[in-house]
């Protein structure tokens, strides 16, 4: 089965997570998507970052959603010179390539999603065309049914963790409201989706099936052979196929 293969968040091992430096170098690599993350800004922009607050991978401190695009722009990405990029400015990066576009939407510090988050990300996506490569993600089936609603032109994924299965009941009460749904691919922690494989397959099918996120040598041989079709990775330099030396001269005389 052909894998294609998402780099996550950029490719977060190798760059500064989320930020423009990893988007671009990570195109480098022959990945077939590039999955990044957007909550909205004080002042009504989309900024390009994984968690609620900046504490984690910035300088700065407190809720995302606080501060102003102009702000965010001036707070540096852990271990580099670049502040957080907006959606646009991930975009003008990354459209020209023609790589599939994961885009997740985040929820609020108390897990709350935010309100009018999806369509503000798809009306970003439609007017620069970019509805048909676009995959749109989360993990609470409330938001992917907005999301279906507001962009029924580009696919859904709906990603599935230990802990967030727990939180919306159990895993085959998640399954059950991506059926109603009709997502187009589900994306399972690893963890969980080796325990819950043979289910999973059942439910879902391996050309919808996805696995996140691969990192290291012997987990990449393994899920390279497993029956599923997205791997997301924060390395995806290991799953770059390697150099073949070249040919030696035909032996005789040149």
């Amino acid at each position: 089965m052909t894998k294609r293969i998402i780099g996550h968040r950029g490719a977060r091992d190798l760059w500064p997570e989320n930020g423009l430096t990893g988007f671009r170098k990570v195109l480098g690599l022959g990945v077939a998507g590039v999955e990044f993350d957007v909550h909205p800004t004080r002042d009504g922009n989309l900024a390009v970052i994984h968690d609620p607050t900046l504490d984690r991978t910035t300088d700065g401190k407190g809720p995302v959603a606080a501060h102003s695009m102009a702000e965010l722009r001036g707070i540096r990405l852990t271990g580099s010179e670049e502040g957080i990029p907006s959606l646009d400015e991930v975009l003008d990066v990354l459209a020209p390539s023609g790589v599939e576009l994961h885009i997740e939407l985040k929820v609020d510090p108390e897990g709350v999603p935010y309100p009018g988050l999806e369509d503000h990300v798809v009306d970003h996506i439609r007017r620069r065309g970019l509805g048909g490569r676009t995959v749109l993600t989360s993990f609470w089936p409330d938001v992917l049914r907005r999301l279906r609603a507001a962009a029924p032109d580009s696919r859904l994924l709906a990603s599935i963790s230990g802990s967030s299965a727990e939180k919306l009941g159990c895993l085959d009460v998640v399954l059950d409201s991506l059926d109603e749904l009709g997502t187009d691919y589900v994306a399972v922690h690893h963890l969980l989706l080796a325990q819950e494989m043979e289910r999973l397959l059942q439910r879902v099918g391996s050309a919808r099936l996805g696995a996140w996120v691969i990192n290291e040598p012997g987990e990449i041989e393994r899920w390279l052979e497993a029956p599923v079709t997205l791997i997301t990775t924060d390395r995806p330099d290991r799953f770059a196929p390697p150099v073949q030396p070249p040919d030696p001269p035909p032996n005789g005389p040149v």
